[in-house]
């Protein structure tokens, strides 16, 4: 007989790959454990968010040449990110009560089409208002894409992976970053800045491609989808706003809490993301080439920061890493922001540990929220929470933008680290999940 200790159980819709309990800690053991329609799916959800991510950076890599041709004020740059994130909420919300309703693959190509659609009209802006109207509309895509492959993918996951496999698709927004950096440096060194900003937003037609791929080769999981449409709470608003009673545990505390924790990481984050090209080339005084060569350093701590957070999540904990990141991304943006003039090479080797901080304290948001709402509103819950933190921490980069004329942009980046301080203590109010299946 047999003394081969069976697998550990899996989430619901994974059908284990040939040989997972033997494999299954070694690398891309993770990936091997999805089996084939999971793999797809990772594929999908991972080309989707980089791609997102694409699109969203060929805005604030362009900002200075958009505040030149249309003549804005710093306050003015900044609320076109604002705008984007405040309607990324809508999106994500809808997104996901449309993921719980209709299944994560059709929720997944109309929320990619949305941005890519509306990121290509940016580019034929006439003015500044009707740039603000296409970033908000495109902010519908933008919003909702994130959460409903991060479901999609999840679903697939064993308790065992979860954490890695969330990290790894998450780690996408890095690709798509650094795709967007060598994008701007070959189109602002060739082209005159009156069109430039015009060619990266066009260049944005990239996803249309993803969207015929998903149509054809991913699928929902088939056991999450079954105890999906049996149920007859599946998208509903009411239910994660439901509070505990008579001893039945409600998602009102969750959904409060989690959405608290997004707000802090995504008002940390945004802050960085949209004023540290802007802070590189006017506080520092660093060319389009320079630029972009210090963003390769905060890129490459970024990707390696997502896959690092990811195994991390599953080692120690999702409340843990996440606490753990927030401290770190405090400290390096604070530090970050205070390097003394003509310090540029300690300027350009804090741009790693930086990247890989705020980018780490992402990695377990994907498994986190999934865990904490059951299957029948999985997305509703997570489109819901992780795009209200969006809505509420876009605040945090429109500030730098108004403050950064008396301030400086490096002085207002302080509102990053606040943020990650109001994610620390949002972890004091949600449980650990760790080991959860998906049933």
């Amino acid at each position: 007989m047999s003394m081969t200790p069976s697998p550990p159980p899996v989430a619901s819709g994974v059908r284990p790959a040939h040989g997972e309990g033997a494999d299954q800690d070694r690398a891309f053991g993770w990936l091997r454990a999805l089996g084939p329609g999971g793999r797809r799916a990772f594929a999908g959800a991972f080309g989707g968010y980089a791609l997102d991510s694409y699109d969203y950076f060929a805005l604030p890599l362009s900002m200075v040449a958009l505040s030149a041709y249309f003549g804005l004020d710093s306050g003015q740059t900044g609320l076109l990110t604002t705008v984007t994130l405040v309607v990324s909420a809508v999106g994500g919300a809808l997104a996901g009560v449309l993921a719980d309703r209709v299944g994560r693959v059709r929720a997944l190509m109309i929320t990619v089409s949305t941005y890519a659609v509306f990121t290509v009209a940016c580019g034929f802006a006439p003015d500044y208002g009707t740039l603000l109207v296409c970033r908000a509309l495109q902010g519908l895509g933008f919003g909702g894409e994130w959460a409903v492959g991060a479901v999609l993918v999840a679903e697939y996951a064993s308790a065992r992976h979860r954490g890695r496999t969330l990290g790894a698709v998450q780690s996408s927004w890095a690709v798509g970053w650094a795709l967007a950096a060598v994008v701007y440096t070959l189109v602002f060194s060739f082209t005159g800045d009156d069109l430039a900003w015009r060619v990266m937003f066009w260049t944005g037609a990239l996803p249309a491609l993803l969207v015929l791929w998903l149509r054809r080769r991913v699928h929902d999981a088939p056991e999450a989808t079954a105890a999906r449409e049996h149920s007859p709470r599946r998208g509903s608003f009411t239910a994660i706003f439901r509070p505990g009673r008579d001893g039945a545990r409600g998602l009102l505390r969750t959904t409060v809490f989690a959405s608290l924790l997004s707000t802090g990481v995504q008002g940390g984050y945004y802050t960085l993301a949209t004023w540290v090209p802007t802070y590189l080339k006017t506080d520092r005084g660093l060319s389009v080439v320079g630029t972009g060569g210090y963003l390769t350093f905060l890129i490459s701590g970024a990707f390696l920061g997502y896959l690092t957070g990811g195994h991390l999540t599953d080692r120690l904990g999702r409340r843990r890493t996440i606490w753990l990141f927030a401290l770190l991304s405090a400290i390096c943006v604070l530090v970050y922001a205070n390097i003394p003039q003509g310090a540029d090479t300690l300027l350009l080797v804090l741009g790693f540990p930086l990247g890989f901080c705020m980018s780490a304290i992402f990695s377990g948001f994907g498994s986190y929220l999934s865990e904490l709402y059951p299957t029948e509103v999985r997305g509703t819950g997570q489109g819901f929470t992780y795009n209200t933190g969006r809505a509420v921490g876009a605040v945090f980069p429109t500030l730098v933008g108004f403050l950064a004329d008396s301030w400086g942009v490096g002085g207002a980046l302080v509102f990053g680290a606040i943020g990650y301080g109001i994610a620390a203590l949002a972890l004091l109010g949600l449980p650990e999940t760790r080991g959860k299946e998906l049933a």
